[in-house]
C-alpha cells in the first residue's frame, strides 16, 4: 500500500474482515472495526478541542489508546504517548487521554483549558469526558480529509515526526525486513518512543499486516516480527535503530 498520510490507511475502501489488531488478551479486531472506530474517535476528540497544531497526551498501550492516536492523527493533531505528569507549562497541549482512575487520582497536572478524557470505568467527576461511551455513540463516518504530509503526527517531547516521515520510515522497514500482508508485528517496546509507534503500529498497518500488543505468550510462527531492541521470542526482530526518522 502507498500512503503519505495516516488517514489513507483508514479509508472506507479498507474496511473488511481481515484482522488488523490483536490486544494483550488475544482479542482480535478487524479492519472494519479499526477504520470505523477510529473515525468515531476522531469525531469524539473534536468535541474536546483536538485540531491541527495541538498536542494530545495518550496514556496506555491498548486498543483505546490506539483509537485516540488515530483519531488525533485524522484531526491533524500531534500525539504524545506516555507524557510527563506535569504538563502545566506545555504550550499547545489540549487533551489527555488516560485511564479514568489515573485522572481521578490527580496524577497529571494539565495546562489551563486542557481537557481530561478518560477510558475504562465511568468517571465520577463531571469534567472527565468518558472516551468509551463517547466513541461508541459517535457518528461512524468522517469528513473527507486533505492532510499536508508535513503535518506533525508524533512527538516525544523533544522531537516531532510528520506523517510523511513516519510513513517513509514504515515503508523502509517493510522493504528491509520483507514484511508482508498478514504478517504479525508484536509491539515489545513502549510507544513513548516514536520509533516503536512507527515500527509496531504504522508499519504493519501500511503492510496490511497485524498490530499485536504484546502479552506474556511467546510467538514462534514464521511471518511474526517483534519490535524490540532486546531478544524476543518471535522468530524475527525489528531493531529500533533501523527506524529512520530523519
Amino acid at each position: 500500500m502507498t500512503a503519505v498520510t495516516v488517514d489513507e490507511l483508514l479509508t472506507r475502501e479498507l474496511r473488511d474482515d481481515r484482522t488488523a489488531l490483536v490486544d494483550a488478551t488475544g482479542r482480535e479486531f478487524d479492519h472494519h472495526w479499526l477504520c470505523t472506530t477510529s473515525w468515531k474517535a476522531g469525531n469524539f476528540l473534536r468535541h474536546s478541542g483536538v485540531r491541527k497544531g495541538v498536542t494530545v497526551g495518550i496514556v496506555g498501550e491498548n486498543p483505546l489508546a490506539l483509537l485516540a492516536f488515530f483519531g488525533t492523527a485524522m484531526l491533524e493533531g500531534t500525539a504524545q504517548f506516555e507524557p510527563p505528569t506535569d504538563l502545566t507549562d506545555e504550550d499547545g497541549f489540549r487533551a489527555l487521554v488516560a485511564p479514568v482512575d489515573d485522572l481521578e487520582a490527580g496524577i497529571y497536572d494539565l495546562p489551563r483549558g486542557a481537557q481530561r478524557v478518560g477510558y475504562g470505568s465511568k468517571p465520577n467527576e463531571p469534567d472527565i469526558h468518558h472516551f468509551d461511551a463517547g466513541v461508541w455513540s459517535e457518528n461512524p463516518s468522517f469528513p473527507p480529509l486533505d492532510i499536508d504530509p508535513e503535518t506533525t503526527i508524533l512527538t516525544d517531547g523533544d522531537r516531532t515526526i510528520s506523517h510523511e516521515q513516519a510513513l517513509e520510515a514504515a515503508s523502509e522497514l517493510i522493504d528491509e525486513y520483507g514484511i508482508e500482508a498478514g504478517d504479525r508485528v508484536v509491539v515489545r517496546e513502549p510507544l513513548s518512543d516514536p520509533r516503536a509507534t512507527v515500527a509496531g503500529v504504522l508499519t504493519p498497518l501500511l503492510a496490511e499486516g497485524v498490530i499485536v500488543l504484546a502479552d506474556e505468550e511467546t510467538t514462534t510462527k514464521q511471518g511474526v516480527y517483534a519490535v524490540s531492541s532486546e531478544s524476543a521470542p518471535e522468530p524475527n526482530r525489528v531493531e529500533l535503530d533501523d527506524v529512520s526518522l530523519s
